[in-house]
């Protein structure tokens, strides 16, 4: 079984147009990750013919108060749009708005009981909307260390969150660089959320770069994918400890069954 790869171009070939990032990464034969898309050129982005594994989803808004949840389902429909345009596989929400250095626009230290009550009722407007669209959306796993005040970040929240509502429109992004550093035991994490992965990315700890530059034995992480029937989208997002190319392969490396 092969594995569907790619690389979010927001972190690799920083001095270069996000289309020349685009066009680099499908030319080498990767998918194609985004961040957030108004400073780009979409006719460039277009123009690669590249596949947009996933974006982000929203621009503003929140899962657990109603203000917020407004704000988010009117900016994941607009993202949405642009989403189709691009053809985006998986559009891609957190738990709250993040600002700059990925730290939420506003932190809580503390989910109450309604406030789940709200993000799974948020949720399910979401997936009413992704329902009309004909798009899908991923919920990501964050760790605390790195987004502090970041409510509904654990893998364990994620999982808890998309399991309950259990709708094909929604599925979680599960970061495994980000599970490493909240709750490690990263195979059986992967296990736990299986039936409900859209796509699995990843990144070494400490440091966020490509495989084979910390602490996880990635070799073993693809062959117990494997071994537990993931087939889908597994996305780099990463930075390159050397240089972009470098990085890749050894990404391809480490994901390529034997």
């Amino acid at each position: 079984m092969a594995f569907q790869l790619a690389a979010c171009a927001e972190m690799l070939w920083m001095d270069k147009p996000i289309h020349w990032r685009a066009a680099r990464l499908h030319e080498m034969g990767f998918g194609v990750g985004l961040w957030n898309w108004p400073a780009w050129d979409l006719d460039a982005l277009e123009k690669t013919g590249a596949d947009f594994t996933i974006m982000n989803g929203y621009l503003q808004g929140r899962l657990a108060d109603d203000e917020g949840a407004d704000m988010l389902i009117a900016s994941a429909r607009e993202t949405a749009q642009i989403g189709k345009r691009l053809g985006v596989d998986r559009l891609n929400l957190h738990g709250t708005g993040l600002g700059d250095f990925g730290l939420p626009i506003q932190q809580l230290n503390h989910v109450a009981p309604m406030m789940w009550i709200k993000a799974r009722d948020t949720l399910h407007r979401i997936c009413d909307m992704a329902e009309e669209e004909g798009v899908q959306f991923t919920l990501e796993n964050l760790n605390l260390r790195e987004h502090p005040g970041c409510p509904f970040n654990s893998t364990g929240d994620v999982l808890n969150l998309v399991s309950t509502v259990n709708r094909p429109q929604l599925k979680i992004n599960l970061d495994l660089y980000h599970t490493q550093i909240g709750e490690g035991d990263v195979i059986r994490w992967a296990e736990a959320c299986l039936p409900w992965v859209g796509e699995i990315q990843v990144a070494d700890n400490p440091g966020r770069c490509e495989p084979g530059t910390g602490e996880m034995n990635w070799p073993m992480i693809a062959k117990a994918l494997d071994t537990m029937g993931y087939d889908g989208p597994i996305g780099m997002e990463a930075f390159a400890k050397d240089t972009e190319e470098d990085a890749l392969n050894a990404f391809r490396a480490a994901f390529t069954l034997t």
